[in-house]
C-alpha cells in the first residue's frame, strides 16, 4: 500500500488507487451507498436478477447436471448474489459457491448470513484480490466466474481490456462469464448516482484518507479535503476526485515520505465507465470472448451479460 500510494501521488495529476476503497469501513459505507435513492444501479441489477432470474440461470449452466464453481469476484453482501443462489439451488444445480473480496469483514458476514439463509450452499471464500484469485482459478470442474454491481466500470479501458483477457486465459469452453455492465442513459440520472445527496459517497471517497492515516502513519487533515465528482458523456466516465481546500503538505513518516498539495489540487481516486450494447460486444470480441446472453432492464440503465470463450 506504501508503494502505491508513494508512487500514485508523484504522479501530475496525483491518483490513488480504487483498490483501497474496500477496507471493512469502506466496505460498510458502500452497502450504505448501495441502499441510496440516488444510486440505481444495484436495484436495477437485483431487479434483473429477481424478474429474469430462471433465464439467467438456465444460461449459466452449460453442461447441466455437471458440478461446477461460481466464482464470484468483490462479492460484497452478496445480496444481489443471494437472489442467483436461490435460483441456482430451486433448479437443482450442484455448485459450490467461493465468493471472493479483499475485504475479510465483508467475507466473514456473507459467510454467516448465508449459512442462516442458504445452509444447503456450499460455501468456499477466498479472501484476495481479483488477480491473486484469478491464479486459483485452475479447476477440473467447469467455472462461473461473476463480476457483478458494475465493477468493470472502474477500470480504464486498457486495464478493463487486459483484466478481460486475464479471465478469458482461464476459461475453458465449458466456463461462463456473467458481467455486470452500467449502461449510457441521462447523464444527470449518472452524476447524481456519485454525489448523494446525503454525502455518504463524499464519506466513502473521504475514507480512503482515513485508512492511510490509520494504517500508513498519515497526517490527513479531513476537514481540508472535499468530494468531488462528473461526468463526461463522450467517453462515458464518471471520474471521482478529492479536493485539497488548502495549500498544505502531508507526511508519511512510516513511509518515509512527504507530499505536498497545492490549493484546490485534486487526487484521481475512481474511474466509473458507462457502456452501450455496441462497445460490451467489441471488447468481449478483442478478448477472445462473445457475448451469448444480454439480459438488461425494461428501461435499459443496466445489463448482466453471459460471456463465453469465442472458440467454443
Amino acid at each position: 500500500m506504501a508503494a502505491h500510494v508513494r508512487e500514485g501521488l508523484s504522479r501530475l495529476p496525483k491518483t490513488l488507487s480504487s483498490m483501497y476503497f474496500y477496507d471493512d469501513e469502506g466496505s460498510r459505507l458502500f452497502q450504505q451507498i448501495m441502499q441510496l435513492p440516488e444510486y440505481y444501479p444495484t436495484r436495477t441489477e437485483m431487479a434483473i436478477f429477481t424478474e429474469q432470474g430462471a433465464a439467467i440461470g438456465q444460461a449459466l449452466a452449460s453442461q447441466p447436471g455437471q458440478p461446477f464453481r461460481l466464482v464470484e469476484l468483490g462479492a460484497g453482501d452478496g445480496s444481489k448474489t443471494k437472489v442467483l443462489l436461490q435460483e441456482l439451488l430451486a433448479q437443482g444445480a450442484d455448485f459450490t459457491y467461493a465468493p471472493v473480496d479483499i475485504s475479510g469483514g465483508a467475507l466473514a458476514g456473507l459467510a454467516q448470513s448465508l449459512s442462516q439463509e442458504l445452509p444447503q450452499l456450499r460455501v468456499e471464500p477466498i479472501e484476495a484480490d481479483y488477480f491473486s484469485a484469478l491464479a486459483g482459478l485452475h479447476t477440473h470442474e467447469p467455472k462461473v466466474v461473476l463480476f457483478l454491481g458494475s465493477n468493470i466500470g472502474n477500470f480504464l479501458p486498457a486495464d478493463r481490456q487486459e483484466f478481460l483477457q486475464q479471465l478469458a486465459s482461464h476459461l475453458t469452453p465449458a466456463d461462463r462469464l456473467l458481467i455486470g455492465f452500467d449502461l449510457q442513459k441521462d447523464p444527470r440520472i449518472i452524476r447524481a448516482a456519485y454525489d448523494d445527496s446525503q454525502g455518504v459517497t463524499a464519506a466513502f471517497n473521504l475514507n480512503l484518507l482515513h485508512r492511510f492515516n490509520r494504517e500508513l502513519g498519515a497526517d490527513f487533515d479531513l476537514t481540508a479535503w472535499e468530494h468531488y465528482t462528473d461526468y463526461d458523456p463522450l467517453s462515458g466516465a464518471v471520474r471521482s476526485f478529492l479536493v485539497s481546500r488548502r495549500a498544505q503538505t502531508v507526511q508519511f513518516p512510516e513511509a518515509d515520505f512527504a507530499c505536498r498539495f497545492a490549493a484546490w489540487e485534486v487526487i484521481h481516486t475512481e474511474n466509473s465507465y458507462k457502456f452501450s450494447r455496441p462497445q460490451i460486444e467489441t471488447m468481449a470480441r478483442a478478448a477472445g470472448l462473445r457475448v451469448q446472453h444480454f439480459f438488461t432492464d425494461e428501461r435499459q440503465y443496466f445489463a448482466d451479460v453471459v460471456l463465453a470463450p469465442a472458440a467454443e
